[in-house]
């Protein structure tokens, strides 16, 4: 072979294994990556981890964005499902403002009709921060939130309540007083009884509201280790909420029927509320303290 052909061959060798993506070094008989290129793919790889991480970083700060589409907090009562009447809405609102006027302590009742995809119980921890129910030193606000679509109830509480309507006192009253009502799809009733069993713990006296939050302490831990005295603690609460209160009120107590299933309006010698409002707070100007919550309360469904 001529020595012209021999010197074209060996150049055209020369660039071909050049432009290869991997160089072949002929004097260690191994194939090698470019230095060059072996920069090039970490730079590439960076950049890509963090476009990843700027858009992981997006999406979770839209979710809760999406989450802050709550209804206005215009009253004590508010009823965005329309499941209550105007004459159940007023006779709540009057309740909760007497509440209000005798120990500062807020509940609010909300019926939502749309959890936007979001578990109950991180809608009302995000509802309760962003109504501020409670007045701000004490975080004493609660609030009881129906959501008939999704068929889940949750009683959410404030820092300042989380040892008088602990997770367990929270936990019984939706599974004796809210929960059989809805099953029978009497909602208003199912409210009613909650709100007043709510009440109730938030007006009694300190000996009174540890004996029940000690009761449903008990009850969640037979619960946990598999007791079977569900029956016995339920017919307790009937009696520490519906029972006794007839007895110490007398006459005063109105008792009515909803749905089947008995409810118990306390008068004001029982620790609950009265039958009217002294005008504190009254329909309008209603707005929350500032008070904060911690994910403190309890949910159910049906």
């Amino acid at each position: 072979m001529p020595k012209w052909r021999r010197r074209w061959i060996s150049a055209t060798r020369s660039k071909v294994v050049s432009r290869a993506p991997f160089a072949l070094s002929l004097s260690k008989g191994r194939f090698s990556l470019p230095r060059k290129r072996r920069g090039g793919l970490r730079q590439s790889q960076t950049e890509g981890l963090w476009v990843f991480l700027a858009l992981l970083l997006g999406l979770l700060l839209a979710g809760p964005a999406g989450a802050q589409e709550f209804p206005k907090l215009t009253g004590r009562v508010i009823d965005a499902a329309n499941i209550l009447s105007p004459a159940d809405e007023a006779a709540l609102t009057q309740k909760l403002a007497a509440l209000e006027q005798a120990s500062t302590r807020q509940l609010v009742v909300a019926t939502i009709p749309d959890l936007q995809d979001y578990p109950i119980e991180e809608y009302g921890y995000r509802l309760g921060r962003s109504w501020g129910i409670g007045q701000a030193e004490a975080n004493n606000g609660a609030i009881l939130i129906v959501a008939p679509n999704e068929r889940r109830v949750r009683i959410e509480v404030g820092y300042g309540l989380e040892p008088i309507l602990t997770d367990a006192l929270s936990s019984v009253i939706i599974q004796t007083q809210i929960l059989p009502r809805f099953r029978e799809n009497d909602y208003p009733g199912g409210i009613i009884a909650g709100a007043d069993a709510i009440v109730a713990q938030l007006q009694a006296p300190p000996e009174v509201a540890e004996q029940r939050v000690m009761e449903a302490a008990a009850q969640q831990r037979e619960s946990q280790e598999g007791g079977s005295i569900f029956p016995l603690i339920f017919w307790g609460m009937v009696l520490v909420f519906i029972i006794i209160p007839m007895f110490r009120g007398g006459r005063r107590g109105r008792r009515y029927r909803r749905g089947g299933l008995p409810v118990v309006i306390w008068g004001p010698g029982t620790g609950g509320w009265g039958g009217g409002s002294s005008g504190g707070g009254g329909f309008g100007g209603f707005s929350g303290g500032g008070g904060s919550f911690g994910g403190g309360g309890a949910s159910g469904g049906w």
